[in-house]
């Protein structure tokens, strides 16, 4: 058996190292002058569209949710082929959730399905980047659009890439990023909300840090002391440190070279796997240019399970994304119940997440697609 391979893992380099060090022999080790860097550097990927920095993916869904107005009586629109985090910011907004099902192809929320789960109630429409995948953003705003809904893209997965054109970021009321060490560039832990709307990204701004008001224009008892501040909504500490925020101006520096690693091992995947007749491999639609976070092998007649375990036998550190989220047990006891969402049940049923990150060499790929064949005596 050769090195345990894992399905992704961070790729740091000496010039990451150096910028958190040169953090931490300064001043500011939160709230200072790396974190405006990260969200300028970030705004410039997303079509200059102003970035939140926030300490994780959920985070950034929770203020985004926060910042929308979500609350009780709200109901949420939400692809159930995402991590649970997805849906569960919502709720813990006293939103209802309402699941609509997938794309059989790409695992991405179906506009046909979006709209047909629209009522008079429906606050935002959530979609998410599978796999790296943009969903169909076009009509997916169409949708939100016919409601007065807000579209939210959770583009955990797609930094970087673009649809139609238009890089992610730049399409939806509210994108959401994540920078788990998995992703597609690493803070750590990190996230980050995008929005072109001032009052959004305003709220998004107060959420993130306690709903601190310290405009003593828009302060209610503003003579009380130059110290003074107010809270007028509810908020958490969700700031990202300037610790952290050096590194993630760092990677994304190196974006694009993780984009270019990325499709080369797609494509090395694609090829070695094309003629596998147990297995497919993954889609891209016309006008998506994919920054590929996983490789999502579709396994076929019952065998994923087994697959899954010879790899993992042979060192090879495979995963399952996801679960559809409402098989959770959080939401089987709110009265979701299994058969839900037909194609996004399905979609799982086969997935198999294959090692996938920049660091990863020709020759693991091969290993991994030689393993595969062997599996299936191909």
């Amino acid at each position: 058996m050769g090195e345990f391979l894992p399905y992704g893992r961070q790729s740091v380099t000496e010039e990451d190292i150096a910028a958190v060090t040169e953090v931490l022999r300064g001043d500011w080790l939160t709230t200072g002058p790396a974190v405006t860097r990260f969200e300028a550097d970030l705004a410039g990927h997303t079509g200059g569209n102003p970035a939140v920095a926030v300490t994780s993916g959920t985070a950034a869904l929770h203020v985004a949710y926060a910042a929308a107005g979500v609350g009780p009586g709200d109901e949420v629109v939400v692809s159930p082929m995402t991590f649970v985090a997805t849906a569960a910011t919502a709720a813990l907004q006293g939103a209802e959730v309402v699941f609509a099902d997938v794309e059989p192809d790409t695992g991405n929320l179906a506009p046909a399905a979006a709209r047909a789960a629209l009522t008079e109630r429906t606050k935002v429409v959530a979609a998410v980047d599978y796999a790296g995948h943009p969903a169909e953003l076009d009509e997916l705003r169409a949708v939100a659009d016919s409601s007065g809904a807000l579209l939210l893209e959770d583009a955990a997965h797609s930094v970087g890439g673009s649809w139609q054109g238009r890089p992610v970021g730049s399409m939806a009321d509210l994108t959401t990023f994540s920078f788990f060490p998995t992703k597609n560039l690493t803070t750590a832990e990190g996230g980050a909300v995008v929005t072109p709307a001032g009052p959004l990204l305003e709220r998004a701004r107060a959420f993130r840090n306690h709903g601190l008001v310290r405009d003593r224009a828009a302060q209610r008892h503003p003579d009380e002391g130059a110290w003074h501040q107010e809270v007028h909504e509810f908020g958490l500490n969700y700031r990202l440190p300037d610790v952290l925020c050096a590194l993630g101006s760092s990677q994304l520096r190196r974006l694009g070279e993780f984009g270019r690693r990325r499709a080369e091992i797609h494509a090395r995947y694609d090829g070695g796997l094309a003629d596998v007749a147990e297995v497919r491999t993954p889609v891209t639609r016309p006008g998506a240019e994919v920054m590929w976070h996983l490789y999502a092998l579709r396994v076929l007649d019952g065998r994923r399970r087994a697959l899954y375990e010879h790899l993992r036998g042979a060192g090879i550190g495979v995963q399952v994304n996801y679960i559809p989220a409402y098989w959770h047990p959080v939401f089987e006891d709110l009265g979701y119940r299994r058969g839900l969402c037909p194609a996004a049940e399905g979609f799982y049923r086969e997935q198999l997440s294959l090692p996938l990150f920049p660091d990863l060499t020709d020759a693991d790929v091969d290993r991994v697609i030689e393993e595969i064949r062997a599996f299936f005596g191909s």
